[in-house]
């Protein structure tokens, strides 16, 4: 919404600056985007032209000595080089020093030389001025014109244009008037509001006009006769200018005038143009309009529409036709002032994508109670510019307004926006707003003006109140503190996925965040590819089914950034995978993969050597980090070889909790997945099921215990285990650590050996325990009982025995 500042004070009687206005509105929530204070303009000068002789070396050039005043080069001529064929001894434009922008050109100008000769400075055209388009020639203007002022003052350019952002809740405000009755409730003037006389008119309008749409709440129609026809007044055309609206001619302009003063649409139709009656009816099948724009529409059916018994010749509420639009040859006006129903004009105007004032007005909601003073103030406008006799007014379809009355108590305003605003005072903002009060002692009864659509309720009141008080004016305030303890405010999912992040990250690890839909081909080789998961309409055809894993989406991930340099990546994700279209069948997954070098040592080469390639145990060690960070009992949890299809089968393990539960999965990547992936080089990855790690006990209190460390001398012990080649080392690892809680403090292995020694299907797994005496120091006999207990528990849960 743009307008001019001396526009706005032809509403509104104040003293206040250019700055105070700006500051006023945006305070009040009519957020001010632009001031264009016309600075651009004030270098232009009016000029007269001395002399205009032709250029040694240029036949369409000439060289103009120009009087720009005295304040110019010491009041002496100045030689200008110009080309425009209007150039002549005598003329009075607009001259451009050197040092001036001249928007229309987007350049800066210097002195410079034209074919050898010195110009210092131009003349200037319309359309460099960006005024118009005309560019024919320069500028002339009439012999009063005063030689060596700004031409800004002359042609009323310096006036300030305001643009301000409007937010859809206020229609009041897409009038000029509507803001000056803002800024004049705010205490920042006066509104000057004078009645709107009503134009009786001589006899009817002969036109008749029916309504069948819902779409239509009032219309009013009347002719005016014998009306001259032409361009508006200059002091029109530079407002409608200055709001970057073009002049077309007297009729037009002032309903692009009324449309932006008082926020009220019109149309004018050229009567002869018109044939028979208008019907205001719904869009039929396959029906057109050229409109005014220039552009043919096909209407959609039931596009609310005004037609004659040729046809359509206005779309409602948005866009006239081009048939029946108003030209100098006019010469019997129909004006038209009319009431449309938002919704719809909005749907229309989107589906046909057209933006005018217009819409942008009805689609608000334009006040009804001003539909008839709109059409008297149009027709008074209509016969001061341009003559004419009026007709009465044809008024059909009207619905009468029922307004509601809001309960308003005066302790509202303090309750919900915490400032202290007395009662009188409420009461004098409201009423200087347009609102009607039924005053009582401690609340009100309160009738919204036919303007304000928006108020539905009493926080709407309470809002009109805190914006003209100012919402700075809002001390700033601490929340009031909670009674009692403060809870915990993530949930336990929260948490882990948090601490998970954490954990990868702190590895080394990138966070990415990928599509949650992969290519069929992907969900097929990660056990998904259900036809319960696939996308009735993807948005690609790589993007087309509800991912089963996380892993596809970082392998290809991790295989873009190869194929552009990036040869050793480490990504991590924390988000859902999709096991089934079942509520349960959506998981909160932690996975990772890394490639090429990328372990937590570092990657790439060093002089002592190159890095190793990635591997299963840089997966279980991500893994085992994440599950760790979130929560879970590592400790009691177990590893064993093997993995879903995906993995390589012989690099890859499950992290258990007991024999169901699976905690998190690892390893290599099998050959043929990668090759369906088309990525290439070592990768390993993991994924850490979140929703299957079980809840944490409640603990009685979250005080930590007392550390008690031991003041004796542990005792470590080697053993050597002889088991069969199936049996996991971890197997023998929790026998030996369960054999005596109380005393063996760690334990852990530190080698495997295979031999002829040992036998065929065996191995060697040797333990190193570290034993940790409480109350006195080990003696010999309680070592030996001790170490009975751990190959007594080995045996019991391995069948292994002492290596000989």
């Amino acid at each position: 919404m743009k307008f001019t500042l001396s526009w706005l004070k032809d509403h509104l009687e104040t003293q206040a600056s250019l700055a105070e206005i700006v500051e006023r509105l945006t305070a009040i929530g009519l957020e001010v985007e632009q001031v264009d204070d016309g600075a651009a303009m004030r270098p232009f000068r009016i000029a007269r032209v001395l002399s205009a002789e032709k250029h040694p070396d240029a036949d369409k050039l000439r060289v103009l000595s120009v009087d720009a005043g005295p304040e110019v080069n010491g009041g002496k001529p100045l030689q200008v080089v110009c080309g425009a064929p209007n150039a002549r001894q005598g003329l009075i434009g607009v001259l451009a020093l050197p040092g001036t922008y001249v928007p229309g050109l987007d350049t800066t100008l210097g002195v410079g030389k034209i074919r050898g000769v010195e110009s210092n400075g131009m003349m200037c055209s319309e359309r460099e001025l960006e005024l118009s388009d005309e560019h024919n020639g320069i500028i002339d203007l009439p012999e009063n014109a005063p030689v060596g002022t700004a031409f800004a003052d002359y042609a009323g350019l310096g006036d300030p244009v305001i643009e301000i952002n409007l937010t859809p809740n206020r229609p009041d405000a897409t009038s000029i008037h509507g803001i000056a009755r803002d800024l004049a409730a705010s205490g920042l003037g006066t509104l000057r509001a004078s009645p709107i006389e009503s134009v009786a008119g001589e006899g009817e309008c002969p036109v008749a006009v029916e309504v069948t749409s819902d779409v239509c709440h009032g219309f009013a129609l009347r002719l005016v006769r014998g009306v001259k026809n032409g361009p508006s007044p200059q002091w029109l055309q530079k407002r409608l200018k200055a709001i970057g609206l073009r002049p077309i001619n007297a009729l037009v302009d002032v309903t692009n005038y009324l449309t932006f003063d008082r926020g009220r649409p019109l149309h004018v139709f050229d009567a002869a143009k018109v044939a028979g009656r208008l019907v205001v009816r719904g869009a039929r099948t396959g029906e057109e309009i050229l409109a005014l724009d220039g552009k043919t529409y096909a209407l959609p059916e039931g596009a609310c529409v005004i037609a004659d018994d040729k046809g359509v010749e206005s779309i409602a509420g948005i866009m006239g036709g081009e048939h029946s639009g108003c030209d100098e040859t006019t010469v019997d006006v129909l004006v038209e002032s009319a009431l449309w129903e938002p919704l719809a004009i909005a749907r229309t105007g989107r589906a046909l994508g057209i933006r005018s004032d217009a819409r942008y007005r009805f689609e608000r909601g334009v006040d009804p109670a001003f539909m008839h003073p709109g059409l008297d103030l149009a027709t008074r406008m209509i016969v001061e510019l341009c003559g004419g006799s009026p007709t009465g007014a044809t008024v059909v379809a009207e619905r009468a307004q029922k307004p509601s009355k809001i309960d308003f108590p005066f302790t509202e305003v303090e309750r919900l926006t915490g400032l202290a605003v007395d009662g009188s005072n409420q009461i004098a903002y409201l009423e200087r707003l347009g609102f009607t009060l039924e005053i009582g002692e401690y609340a009100a009864e309160v009738v919204a003006p036919s303007w304000r659509p928006d108020i539905e309720g009493k926080a709407d009141l309470v809002e009109e109140v805190m914006r003209l008080v100012g919402v700075d004016n809002i001390a700033p305030q601490p929340l009031p503190p909670k009674d009692g303890v403060g809870h915990r405010i993530l949930t336990v999912m929260q948490n882990r996925e948090r601490a998970a992040r954490r954990a990868l990250a702190s590895r080394g690890m990138a966070e990415a965040v990928s599509y949650s839909f992969v290519s069929r081909k992907a969900a097929e080789a990660f056990g998904g590819g259900s036809e319960a998961l696939r996308l009735v309409n993807p948005i690609s055809a790589d993007l087309s089914d509800m991912r089963p894993s996380l892993l596809p989406g970082l392998i290809e991930a991790a295989t873009r950034n190869a194929a552009r340099g990036i040869n050793d990546a480490a990504l991590f994700e924390v988000s859902s995978v999709y096991q089934s279209d079942e509520p349960n069948g959506q998981k909160r997954v932690a996975g990772g993969v890394r490639r090429g070098t990328a372990t937590l040592a570092g990657a790439g080469r060093f002089w002592s050597g190159n890095a190793p390639a990635v591997s299963v145990y840089d997966a279980k060690a991500d893994a085992l980090a994440a599950l760790e960070a979130a929560g879970a009992p590592v400790a009691n949890a177990i590893v064993e070889a093997g993995a879903s299809p995906w993995y390589h089968p012989g690099r890859s393990g499950r992290i258990k909790l007991g024999p169901k539960v699976v905690l998190a999965e690892f390893g290599e990547f099998h050959p043929s997945v990668l090759k369906k992936l088309d990525a290439t080089g070592a990768f390993c990855g993991f994924e850490v099921f979140l929703t299957e790690i079980p809840e944490p006990k409640r603990k009685a209190t979250r005080t930590k215990p007392v550390l008690t460390l031991s003041p004796f001398q542990p005792v470590r012990r080697d053993f050597a285990f002889v088991v069969e080649e199936g049996v996991d080392a971890l197997k023998v690892l929790r026998a030996v650590e369960g054999a005596d809680k109380k005393v063996v403090a760690e334990a852990r292995v530190f080698d495997v050996f295979r031999g002829e020694a040992i036998g065929a299907g065996r191995k060697s797994v040797a333990i190193e325990a570290t034993l940790r005496p409480s109350e006195a120091t080990f003696s010999e006999e309680e070592l030996e009982i001790v170490t009975g207990r751990i190959v007594a528990a080995v045996s019991k849960a391995t069948g292994g025995t002492l290596r000989s």
